[in-house]
């Protein structure tokens, strides 16, 4: 069990093995974020991107009122002006770089910033009473780190809209019923079922779960025949890993293989 010296207290790092969590650690404030949070994502993503010993990323938030309701609006004035406020290094768009795969683990409210912290993730779980908006409208802006750009790709078009333009709740029930969450938990349940998926991607090659992710990240952002050639390309590359051979050999020998991410 690891943990990374330096952080504040209202962000917990803890990596167990292959698998490293990240949770939001103000409950009271239904784990809102700061610019002080922000920075120490920051460290964090570049800590994950280069510890090779980390597989798997689970993203979380302490206690079940809420996965994250997004920027601390008491504090939006400390990004300083408009200026400055455009140009902030933002705590969604920091995730978003994290090359491992990440599994958002959602308890509770999911909105604002919390929604594009969810949408920056690859994978999403949530509990039954979780609730999903982009709630920005009603408080007179948009989204600024995904939610315009993340939920329609995610959804359909119309579904987005029906989002950002109104800034209503959405039960989990219609959340996963419309994509943006994948599978829904009973309370008791989802840290177990939350823990066996990540377990389940760090036991695979690392080299090839990180190539799998980039590539459906390709798929939604290119056309598709440059996607399959660029997916062909990497699917060669595997193939001059030691990984492909030791999964060769376990398979082989009938064993479950030992990947060394190399």
């Amino acid at each position: 069990m690891r943990t990374l010296p330096g952080l504040p207290d209202e962000l917990l790092f803890v990596q167990d093995g292959a698998v490293a969590t990240i949770t939001l650690n103000r409950p009271e404030k239904l784990n809102t974020m700061t610019p002080a949070m922000g920075k120490a994502i920051i460290q964090l993503v570049t800590y994950i991107n280069n510890e090779e010993s980390i597989r798997v990323v689970i993203l979380t938030g302490t206690g079940s009122r809420a996965f994250s309701a997004g920027s601390d609006v008491k504090v939006l004035d400390d990004y300083g002006s408009n200026w400055q406020l455009r140009n902030r290094i933002d705590y969604a768009r920091e995730l978003w770089k994290i090359r491992k795969p990440v599994i958002a683990k959602i308890r509770g409210y999911c909105i604002g910033g919390g929604l594009e912290m969810a949408l920056m993730s690859d994978i999403r779980y949530a509990t039954p009473d979780s609730r999903f908006a982009a709630g920005e409208i009603k408080l007179g802006w948009h989204g600024g780190a995904g939610n315009t750009q993340l939920l329609p790709r995610v959804m359909s078009p119309g579904r987005a809209l029906e989002m950002l333009l109104t800034g209503d709740m959405v039960s989990a029930e219609e959340a996963r019923d419309w994509g943006l969450v994948d599978r829904i938990f009973d309370d008791a349940d989802i840290d177990a079922k939350v823990a066996d998926l990540a377990a389940r991607i760090a036991g695979n090659a690392p080299i090839a779960s990180e190539l799998a992710k980039h590539l459906v990240r390709v798929a939604m952002s290119t056309a598709v025949d440059v996607g399959l050639q660029y997916e062909n390309d990497t699917f060669a590359y595997c193939f001059t890993t030691e990984d492909s051979d030791e999964g060769r050999a376990a398979f082989t020998e009938k064993r479950k293989p030992n990947f060394k991410g190399r």
